[in-house]
């Protein structure tokens, strides 16, 4: 697959713990660093100090390979206990899209996350131009990156919000 194919990756798993007590969790924009082996934090900009649609946030970051950056996203889906999304870079321009997607089930939660690359240019496109004939398995690698972390965010949204660590 090529950047400009789109690539996704995702994870699910299912929480034994009502919507709300998930939603909050998912909705906390600093709580992935807890996991993440690259996200290390954000913060809320211009005055925020909550998710809604339009609202923005810096992303702090930290991979191996690339060094350290700083993105800015923009929430572009936040409809309570259903879907939180954001783009970075911003809707108009996204380098990237993440969602975490919920679904009642049974008597507790449904939880998905999702990321899409591009379709502007990100961090990624740097490598890439550098090796152009590595391209797919550039992005076969960061896909699974990506997805690694994801299942590792969300496995320990479940573990929080089924008490299972604080």
């Amino acid at each position: 697959m090529r950047y400009a194919d789109g690539p996704t990756a995702e994870a699910e798993v299912y929480i034994d713990a009502a919507p709300e007590t998930v939603w909050a969790l998912v909705t906390d924009i600093n709580l992935p660093a807890r996991f993440s082996s690259e996200f290390e934090g954000a913060e809320w900009l211009d005055g925020v100090t909550e998710p809604a649609p339009g609202a923005w946030f810096a992303g702090h970051n930290k991979h191996p390979a690339i060094g350290e950056w700083t993105t800015t996203s923009e929430i572009v889906a936040c409809e309570p206990c259903r879907e939180f999304a954001w783009s970075v870079g911003g809707a108009a321009e996204a380098a990237a899209t993440w969602r975490f997607e919920l679904q009642a089930e049974g008597g507790g939660t449904r939880l998905k996350q999702w990321m899409r690359m591009g379709p502007a240019r990100s961090g990624l496109n740097i490598a890439i131009d550098a090796m152009p004939d590595k391209e797919e398995r550039i992005v076969a690698r960061r896909q699974a990156e990506h997805a690694a972390n994801m299942q590792a965010t969300v496995d320990g949204i479940k573990a929080l919000a089924e008490g299972a660590i604080d």
